[in-house]
C-alpha cells in the first residue's frame, strides 16, 4: 500500500464526514504494515475534528480497507487528528485555531509568540498579550506552532493552605 493510492481511496470516504486527510504515513514494523491516517476538518466547534469524529472515520476507513484489494499483507490501521504539535501550514490549519496561543517564525528570523485573533485570504492577524494586533502575509511565514497553554483552575488563587 503506497501513500498516494491510499489517499485517493480514502479521501472520499471521509469527505461525506467534514473530514480531510491531512497526510498518510506507510511504515514497515515487523512483518506488517502500519497504516497511520492523520485526519483535519472543521469539527462542531470550528476548531477540528472531536473523538466521536475520528470514531466514525476510523470505522469508515476501516470498512473501505477491508472492501478494497490491499492484497494478502496484514497491516494495522491508526487514525488520528494532526495533533497539536503539527506545524500549521494552511490557511484552513490557521482557521482552525483561532483563538490559540501560537508562535510563528518569519522568513525574515524574526519570531513572536500571539494569540491568533482573524484569519483572511492573504494573512493572519496576531494579537500578542501586550501591544497592538498586527496582520502577518502567509508568505512571509517561515513557521508556525500552537503553544499549549496550561491554567489553573477558576478560583485556584483563592485556595489558602492550612497552617
Amino acid at each position: 500500500m503506497d501513500r498516494p493510492s491510499l489517499h485517493a481511496l480514502l479521501a472520499p470516504v471521509v469527505a461525506p464526514l467534514r473530514l480531510e486527510i491531512d497526510h498518510i504515513e506507510v511504515l514497515r514494523v515487523g512483518g506488517r504494515e502500519v497504516v497511520r491516517v492523520f485526519l483535519d476538518g472543521d469539527g462542531p466547534d470550528g476548531h477540528g475534528p472531536d473523538l466521536d469524529e475520528i470514531a466514525a472515520a476510523t470505522r469508515a476507513i476501516s470498512h473501505e480497507l477491508d472492501e478494497a484489494d490491499t492484497g494478502e499483507q496484514s497491516f494495522v490501521l491508526e487514525v488520528s487528528t494532526r495533533g497539536v504539535d503539527a506545524p500549521l501550514a494552511t490557511p484552513a490549519h490557521f482557521r482552525r485555531n483561532i483563538s490559540r496561543l501560537v508562535r510563528v517564525t518569519l522568513k525574515s528570523g524574526d519570531a513572536e509568540t500571539a494569540r491568533i485573533t482573524a484569519v483572511t485570504d492573504d494573512g493572519i492577524e496576531l494579537t500578542p498579550e501586550k501591544g497592538d494586533a498586527k496582520v502577518v502575509p502567509f508568505d512571509s511565514i517561515a513557521s508556525a506552532k500552537v503553544q499549549v497553554e496550561f491554567r489553573d483552575k477558576p478560583g485556584a488563587d483563592d485556595i489558602t493552605k492550612e497552617e
